[in-house]
């Protein structure tokens, strides 16, 4: 690891690192402006990893949810889809926070884009322009630290409803259909440091709307459906070994007909299961994101009832609900896990 020296005027280098490595996420950006040394240390791969080593890091909740509708009580109804945004909670402190609009899209994100991470950063990723409706190949990576987004190169081309996750620091992303709503079976993968997209081997088989998961070393791409059979999902899964480069098909990993949009859990065991049948009151419009011991679920009882946002100790645990500020308590469409 670069070494880091003079961090703190008077503590020996270990300490001064220590004293760092504990600031939550939330100071980074008021810390890096005391001086250049700092500044390079809090944005540094190798302090990332370091904190992440001795435990410094918190699992966020990062969510694409729908922002609140401003309007006059005298003024019109507000008509048309509504604006996404991204929100933040973080489950140690219970803190609430959305993050800066990405400055291409002031007024919402890209409709149904996908949201990963990677080295404590944020991957935005795809989805259709909230104006045209026409889908979208943009990459953006959110910086905690200096909380400002910088534009990624592009995706090789246009896809919508794929499969994300990110392993090792690199993000994978698998299936979805193109502009013209084939089902793909391509893959690759997107290396946020260099900033390139390499190109994988394809999938046995297309599959549109189908969810990434990462298991272990392995991302899994779940269900999704073929081109000439749209909308009857698969149930198996295929999983991409890096260490091979060859995929590996999952028979019977998912239920047959069951779309896997954002609601894929996985069990102790290493079996896939539904959030959605894990309790009435989130069978409908689905989220559910890992955060370690813990797990953000969101759902409604019934088709277009209020959503309700939950936290799940451990796997086989309750859903308890909890309160949340009326400016967080949108629509949750879906999300991920942010070790920052």
């Amino acid at each position: 690891m670069t070494e880091f020296t003079e961090l703190i005027p008077g503590l020996p280098e270990e300490l001064s690192l220590e004293c760092l490595s504990r600031l939550h996420f939330s100071t980074h950006q008021v810390a890096s402006r005391v001086c250049r040394r700092w500044r390079e240390i809090l944005q540094s791969r190798d302090f990332y990893y370091h904190r992440k080593q001795t435990g410094h890091t918190h699992k966020a909740a990062c969510l694409i949810q729908s922002l609140p509708v401003q309007n006059d009580a005298d003024g019109p109804k507000p008509s048309g889809l509504p604006a996404y945004g991204v929100s933040v909670f973080d489950p140690v402190t219970g803190n609430w926070d959305r993050i800066n609009r990405v400055p291409k899209y002031p007024d919402g994100l890209p409709l149904f884009c996908q949201l990963t991470s990677s080295e404590g950063k944020l991957v935005l990723m795809g989805g259709w322009d909230p104006v045209s409706y026409e889908p979208v190949k943009d990459v953006f990576v959110y910086d905690f630290t200096t909380r400002s987004w910088r534009k990624g190169k592009d995706m090789p081309e246009a896809r919508s409803f794929f499969a994300a996750g990110e392993l090792d620091g690199r993000v994978y992303v698998a299936g979805g259909h193109d502009e013209s709503k084939n089902a793909l079976s391509s893959a690759r993968v997107y290396d946020v440091r260099s900033d390139e997209w390499t190109e994988l081997a394809r999938m046995s088989l297309e599959r549109d709307e189908c969810q990434g998961v990462v298991i272990g070393s392995e991302f899994w791409v779940v269900g999704g459906y073929r081109t000439e059979s749209q909308g009857s999902f698969e149930g198996s899964a295929e999983s991409y070994v890096p260490e091979t480069g060859e995929w590996r098909q999952v028979e019977d990993a998912w239920r047959v007909g069951q779309c896997p949009s954002s609601c894929v859990g996985v069990a102790k065991d290493g079996k896939l299961f539904c959030w959605a049948e894990s309790d009435s009151a989130v069978r409908v419009g689905t989220c559910g994101i890992t955060l370690g011991a813990r797990t953000f679920v969101a759902g409604s009882t019934y088709q277009g009832g209020p959503q309700g946002l939950f936290l799940v100790e451990g796997q086989n645990g309750k859903l308890t609900r909890m309160d949340v500020p009326d400016e967080f308590s949108g629509f949750v469409q879906s999300g991920c896990c942010v070790e920052i």
